[in-house]
Protein backbone atom coordinates (compact mmCIF):
# COMPACT_ATOMS: atom_id res chain seq x y z
CA UNK A 1 0.00 0.00 0.00
CA UNK A 2 1.32 3.34 -0.80
CA UNK A 3 1.44 6.62 1.20
CA UNK A 4 -1.27 8.51 -0.58
CA UNK A 5 -3.56 5.19 -0.19
CA UNK A 6 -3.29 5.54 3.50
CA UNK A 7 -3.62 8.82 3.73
CA UNK A 8 -6.92 8.76 1.70
CA UNK A 9 -8.53 6.28 4.15
CA UNK A 10 -9.69 7.04 7.36
CA UNK A 11 -6.86 6.60 9.68
CA UNK A 12 -7.05 4.29 12.85
CA UNK A 13 -4.58 4.91 16.52
CA UNK A 14 -1.41 3.38 16.57
CA UNK A 15 -1.88 3.40 20.25
CA UNK A 16 -5.07 2.07 22.23
CA UNK A 17 -2.91 1.57 25.72
CA UNK A 18 -1.29 4.28 27.95
CA UNK A 19 0.80 3.76 31.04
CA UNK A 20 0.69 5.85 33.75
CA UNK A 21 3.44 4.58 36.23
CA UNK A 22 2.14 1.02 37.18
CA UNK A 23 -1.72 1.61 35.55
CA UNK A 24 -2.79 0.76 32.03
CA UNK A 25 -4.64 3.40 30.94
CA UNK A 26 -7.03 1.73 28.58
CA UNK A 27 -9.04 3.63 25.78
CA UNK A 28 -11.52 0.62 25.34
CA UNK A 29 -12.21 0.69 29.57
CA UNK A 30 -12.73 4.71 29.07
CA UNK A 31 -14.98 4.39 25.81
CA UNK A 32 -17.12 1.96 27.81
CA UNK A 33 -17.01 4.37 31.15
CA UNK A 34 -18.05 7.14 28.85
CA UNK A 35 -20.90 5.26 27.48
CA UNK A 36 -22.17 4.34 31.02
CA UNK A 37 -21.62 8.12 31.92
CA UNK A 38 -24.16 9.21 28.37
CA UNK A 39 -26.32 6.54 29.26
CA UNK A 40 -27.00 7.57 32.74
CA UNK A 41 -27.77 11.13 32.44
CA UNK A 42 -29.51 10.82 29.27
CA UNK A 43 -31.78 8.14 30.82
CA UNK A 44 -31.97 10.41 34.29
CA UNK A 45 -33.29 13.42 32.35
CA UNK A 46 -36.47 11.12 30.35
CA UNK A 47 -37.08 9.58 33.81
CA UNK A 48 -37.48 12.90 35.46
CA UNK A 49 -39.60 13.43 32.79
CA UNK A 50 -41.57 10.78 33.19
CA UNK A 51 -42.39 11.89 36.60
CA UNK A 52 -39.55 9.31 37.92
CA UNK A 53 -37.76 10.31 40.98
CA UNK A 54 -34.38 12.00 40.76
CA UNK A 55 -31.45 9.45 41.50
CA UNK A 56 -33.36 6.32 40.89
CA UNK A 57 -31.27 6.12 37.72
CA UNK A 58 -28.11 6.22 39.19
CA UNK A 59 -29.45 3.87 42.44
CA UNK A 60 -30.38 1.10 39.46
CA UNK A 61 -27.34 1.74 36.95
CA UNK A 62 -24.85 0.78 40.48
CA UNK A 63 -26.66 -2.88 40.06
CA UNK A 64 -27.12 -2.57 36.29
CA UNK A 65 -23.44 -1.80 35.53
CA UNK A 66 -21.93 -4.64 36.85
CA UNK A 67 -24.01 -7.13 35.92
CA UNK A 68 -23.84 -5.82 32.41
CA UNK A 69 -20.41 -6.18 32.40
CA UNK A 70 -19.87 -9.46 33.78
CA UNK A 71 -23.19 -10.84 31.05
CA UNK A 72 -20.90 -8.84 28.82
CA UNK A 73 -17.96 -11.12 29.22
CA UNK A 74 -19.40 -14.07 29.99
CA UNK A 75 -21.40 -13.90 26.05
CA UNK A 76 -18.67 -12.81 24.01
CA UNK A 77 -16.13 -15.67 26.28
CA UNK A 78 -18.96 -18.46 25.32
CA UNK A 79 -19.37 -17.03 21.32
CA UNK A 80 -15.68 -17.14 20.77
CA UNK A 81 -14.57 -19.67 23.35
CA UNK A 82 -11.27 -20.64 20.91
CA UNK A 83 -9.42 -17.47 22.20
CA UNK A 84 -9.75 -18.93 25.70
CA UNK A 85 -10.47 -22.92 25.33
CA UNK A 86 -9.35 -23.73 22.06
CA UNK A 87 -5.45 -25.21 21.05
CA UNK A 88 -3.24 -22.54 22.33
CA UNK A 89 -6.11 -20.80 24.22
CA UNK A 90 -5.35 -19.05 27.38
CA UNK A 91 -8.68 -19.79 29.80
CA UNK A 92 -7.18 -16.97 32.64
CA UNK A 93 -7.42 -14.33 29.52
CA UNK A 94 -11.49 -15.16 30.01
CA UNK A 95 -11.02 -13.28 33.25
CA UNK A 96 -9.26 -9.91 31.27
CA UNK A 97 -12.26 -7.49 30.38
CA UNK A 98 -9.76 -4.68 30.45
CA UNK A 99 -8.24 -6.63 27.06
CA UNK A 100 -11.88 -6.23 25.35
CA UNK A 101 -14.69 -7.84 24.42
CA UNK A 102 -17.81 -7.63 25.60
CA UNK A 103 -21.04 -9.30 23.85
CA UNK A 104 -24.35 -6.96 24.09
CA UNK A 105 -26.55 -9.46 24.21
CA UNK A 106 -25.05 -11.06 27.32
CA UNK A 107 -24.58 -7.15 28.67
CA UNK A 108 -28.46 -6.29 27.98
CA UNK A 109 -29.82 -9.81 29.02
CA UNK A 110 -27.50 -10.24 32.65
CA UNK A 111 -27.93 -6.06 32.96
CA UNK A 112 -31.09 -6.63 32.73
CA UNK A 113 -31.73 -8.87 36.00
CA UNK A 114 -29.20 -6.43 37.79
CA UNK A 115 -32.15 -3.44 36.99
CA UNK A 116 -34.78 -5.73 37.79
CA UNK A 117 -33.34 -6.16 41.57
CA UNK A 118 -32.59 -2.31 41.84
CA UNK A 119 -35.96 -1.18 40.58
CA UNK A 120 -37.74 -3.97 42.79
CA UNK A 121 -36.15 -2.05 45.68
CA UNK A 122 -37.11 0.60 44.89
CA UNK A 123 -40.95 -0.20 43.34
CA UNK A 124 -40.39 0.55 40.27
CA UNK A 125 -41.83 -1.50 37.19
CA UNK A 126 -38.90 -2.81 35.19
CA UNK A 127 -40.58 -2.19 31.94
CA UNK A 128 -41.24 1.30 32.63
CA UNK A 129 -37.84 2.05 33.22
CA UNK A 130 -36.56 0.25 30.50
CA UNK A 131 -38.83 2.48 28.21
CA UNK A 132 -36.74 5.49 29.88
CA UNK A 133 -33.37 3.65 29.31
CA UNK A 134 -33.71 2.41 26.10
CA UNK A 135 -32.08 5.60 23.74
CA UNK A 136 -29.34 5.58 26.19
CA UNK A 137 -28.32 2.11 25.69
CA UNK A 138 -28.09 3.29 22.20
CA UNK A 139 -26.20 6.10 23.12
CA UNK A 140 -23.40 4.22 25.00
CA UNK A 141 -23.12 1.77 22.72
CA UNK A 142 -22.44 3.73 20.28
CA UNK A 143 -19.61 5.98 22.14
CA UNK A 144 -18.38 2.04 22.97
CA UNK A 145 -17.32 1.35 19.72
CA UNK A 146 -14.70 4.17 19.56
CA UNK A 147 -12.98 1.49 21.93
CA UNK A 148 -12.83 -0.90 18.89
CA UNK A 149 -11.43 1.60 16.67
CA UNK A 150 -8.40 2.42 19.06
CA UNK A 151 -8.12 -1.31 19.41
CA UNK A 152 -7.82 -1.71 15.29
CA UNK A 153 -10.36 -3.78 15.37
CA UNK A 154 -14.49 -4.26 14.65
CA UNK A 155 -13.54 -4.21 10.57
CA UNK A 156 -15.18 -5.21 7.45
CA UNK A 157 -14.38 -6.57 4.20
CA UNK A 158 -11.16 -5.56 2.30
CA UNK A 159 -12.22 -1.96 0.70
CA UNK A 160 -10.77 1.29 -1.56
CA UNK A 161 -14.21 3.49 -0.42
CA UNK A 162 -13.55 7.16 0.12
CA UNK A 163 -14.53 6.30 4.03
CA UNK A 164 -12.30 2.85 4.18
CA UNK A 165 -10.42 2.59 7.25
CA UNK A 166 -6.49 1.62 7.80
CA UNK A 167 -6.06 -1.11 9.86
CA UNK A 168 -2.49 -1.90 11.73
CA UNK A 169 -1.06 -5.07 12.65
CA UNK A 170 -1.71 -4.92 15.97
CA UNK A 171 -0.24 -6.68 19.35
CA UNK A 172 -0.21 -5.79 22.95
CA UNK A 173 -2.39 -2.54 22.68
CA UNK A 174 -0.11 -1.10 20.17
CA UNK A 175 0.40 -1.03 16.45
CA UNK A 176 3.34 -3.25 15.02
CA UNK A 177 6.86 -0.95 14.35
CA UNK A 178 7.75 -2.16 11.10
CA UNK A 179 11.52 -2.52 10.47
CA UNK A 180 11.45 1.46 8.66
CA UNK A 181 10.29 2.66 11.86
CA UNK A 182 6.59 3.03 10.89
CA UNK A 183 3.63 1.32 12.02
CA UNK A 184 2.71 -1.61 9.70
CA UNK A 185 -0.82 -1.63 7.77
CA UNK A 186 -2.53 -4.70 7.13
CA UNK A 187 -4.58 -2.31 4.46
CA UNK A 188 -8.06 -0.54 4.04
CA UNK A 189 -10.94 -2.27 5.56
CA UNK A 190 -14.56 -1.44 5.62
CA UNK A 191 -15.42 0.77 9.28
CA UNK A 192 -17.99 -1.79 10.43
CA UNK A 193 -17.42 -0.06 13.79
CA UNK A 194 -18.40 3.32 12.95
CA UNK A 195 -21.40 1.95 10.47
CA UNK A 196 -22.72 0.53 13.91
CA UNK A 197 -21.99 3.39 15.69
CA UNK A 198 -23.87 5.58 13.44
CA UNK A 199 -26.11 3.41 13.50
CA UNK A 200 -26.78 3.27 17.12
CA UNK A 201 -27.35 7.33 16.93
CA UNK A 202 -29.60 7.38 14.09
CA UNK A 203 -31.64 4.75 16.05
CA UNK A 204 -31.44 6.34 19.19
CA UNK A 205 -33.01 9.33 17.52
CA UNK A 206 -35.82 7.55 15.76
CA UNK A 207 -36.37 5.62 19.33
CA UNK A 208 -36.81 8.73 21.10
CA UNK A 209 -39.14 10.46 18.18
CA UNK A 210 -41.74 7.38 18.24
CA UNK A 211 -41.30 7.54 21.82
CA UNK A 212 -43.02 10.89 22.42
CA UNK A 213 -44.93 10.65 19.26
CA UNK A 214 -46.93 7.56 20.47
CA UNK A 215 -46.20 7.93 24.03
CA UNK A 216 -44.96 3.68 24.10
CA UNK A 217 -45.22 2.42 27.62
CA UNK A 218 -45.29 -0.78 29.16
CA UNK A 219 -41.39 -1.76 27.45
CA UNK A 220 -42.55 -0.82 24.15
CA UNK A 221 -39.78 1.72 23.70
CA UNK A 222 -37.56 -0.81 25.07
CA UNK A 223 -38.49 -3.17 22.50
CA UNK A 224 -38.49 -0.48 19.64
CA UNK A 225 -34.68 0.24 20.43
CA UNK A 226 -33.92 -3.99 20.46
CA UNK A 227 -35.78 -4.17 16.87
CA UNK A 228 -34.11 -1.02 15.99
CA UNK A 229 -30.32 -2.41 16.69
CA UNK A 230 -31.18 -6.03 15.60
CA UNK A 231 -31.85 -4.74 12.55
CA UNK A 232 -28.34 -2.90 12.21
CA UNK A 233 -26.54 -5.44 13.66
CA UNK A 234 -27.61 -7.96 11.55
CA UNK A 235 -26.19 -6.13 8.38
CA UNK A 236 -23.20 -5.16 9.72
CA UNK A 237 -22.29 -8.54 10.96
CA UNK A 238 -23.08 -9.66 7.18
CA UNK A 239 -20.06 -7.08 6.53
CA UNK A 240 -17.55 -8.46 9.10
CA UNK A 241 -14.29 -10.59 8.55
CA UNK A 242 -12.68 -11.30 11.85
CA UNK A 243 -12.74 -14.56 13.47
CA UNK A 244 -16.42 -15.72 15.05
CA UNK A 245 -18.17 -18.66 15.68
CA UNK A 246 -20.52 -19.87 13.32
CA UNK A 247 -23.26 -22.26 12.75
CA UNK A 248 -23.63 -23.57 8.61
CA UNK A 249 -21.27 -21.17 7.84
CA UNK A 250 -23.10 -18.04 9.31
CA UNK A 251 -22.16 -15.69 12.31
CA UNK A 252 -24.03 -17.27 15.53
CA UNK A 253 -24.37 -12.98 15.96
CA UNK A 254 -26.80 -13.38 13.13
CA UNK A 255 -29.15 -15.77 14.26
CA UNK A 256 -28.84 -14.10 17.06
CA UNK A 257 -29.99 -10.76 15.53
CA UNK A 258 -33.27 -12.44 13.68
CA UNK A 259 -34.09 -14.41 16.82
CA UNK A 260 -33.91 -11.34 19.44
CA UNK A 261 -35.44 -8.92 16.85
CA UNK A 262 -38.52 -11.05 16.18
CA UNK A 263 -38.99 -11.50 20.07
CA UNK A 264 -38.98 -7.97 20.44
CA UNK A 265 -41.14 -7.19 17.40
CA UNK A 266 -43.74 -9.58 18.55
CA UNK A 267 -43.65 -8.23 22.27
CA UNK A 268 -43.81 -4.51 20.91
CA UNK A 269 -47.43 -5.55 18.37
CA UNK A 270 -48.37 -7.25 21.83
CA UNK A 271 -48.56 -4.50 23.80
CA UNK A 272 -50.03 -2.44 21.57
CA UNK A 273 -52.80 -0.11 22.22
CA UNK A 274 -51.55 0.16 25.84
CA UNK A 275 -51.76 3.55 27.60
CA UNK A 276 -48.20 4.56 29.07
CA UNK A 277 -47.53 4.52 32.36
CA UNK A 278 -48.33 7.44 35.01
CA UNK A 279 -44.99 7.60 37.67
CA UNK A 280 -44.95 9.03 40.58
CA UNK A 281 -41.82 10.33 42.81
CA UNK A 282 -40.56 9.03 45.17
CA UNK A 283 -41.04 5.14 46.25
CA UNK A 284 -44.86 4.59 45.05
CA UNK A 285 -44.82 2.27 41.65
CA UNK A 286 -45.87 3.97 38.27
CA UNK A 287 -49.82 3.26 37.49
CA UNK A 288 -51.52 2.84 34.58
CA UNK A 289 -53.29 6.03 33.09
CA UNK A 290 -57.05 5.20 32.19
CA UNK A 291 -58.71 8.70 31.89
CA UNK A 292 -59.54 9.82 28.51
CA UNK A 293 -58.64 13.22 28.95
CA UNK A 294 -56.16 15.43 30.28
CA UNK A 295 -55.91 16.35 33.97
CA UNK A 296 -56.38 19.51 34.99
CA UNK A 297 -53.05 20.69 36.17
CA UNK A 298 -52.49 20.53 40.19
CA UNK A 299 -51.92 24.49 41.49
CA UNK A 300 -49.95 22.58 44.62
CA UNK A 301 -48.29 19.30 43.18
CA UNK A 302 -45.46 19.41 46.60
CA UNK A 303 -42.69 16.72 46.21
CA UNK A 304 -45.23 14.32 43.93
CA UNK A 305 -45.55 15.73 39.92
CA UNK A 306 -48.91 16.25 38.93
CA UNK A 307 -49.83 12.67 36.67
CA UNK A 308 -50.91 13.43 33.45
CA UNK A 309 -53.68 11.33 32.03
CA UNK A 310 -53.41 11.02 28.34
CA UNK A 311 -55.62 9.01 25.72
CA UNK A 312 -54.28 5.81 25.07
CA UNK A 313 -51.82 5.00 21.69
CA UNK A 314 -53.84 5.17 18.42
CA UNK A 315 -54.44 1.41 17.29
Amino acid sequence: MTVVDTLAAIPSPTQGVWELGPLPIRAYALCIVAGIVAAVLLTERRWVARGGAPGDVLDIAVWAVPFGIIGGRIYHVISSPRAYFGEGGDPVRAFAIWEGGLGIWGAIALGGVGAWIACRRRGIPLPAFADALAPGLLVAQAIGRLGNWFNNELFGGPTDLPWALTIHEWSGGRAVIGADGAPEVLGTFHPAFLYELLWNLAAAVFVIWADRRFRLGHGRAFALYVVSYCVGRLWIELLRTDPAETFGGVRINVFTSIVVGLLALAYFFWQRGRPREVITRGDAAPTPATADREQEPATDPGPVRAQERRPAEPS
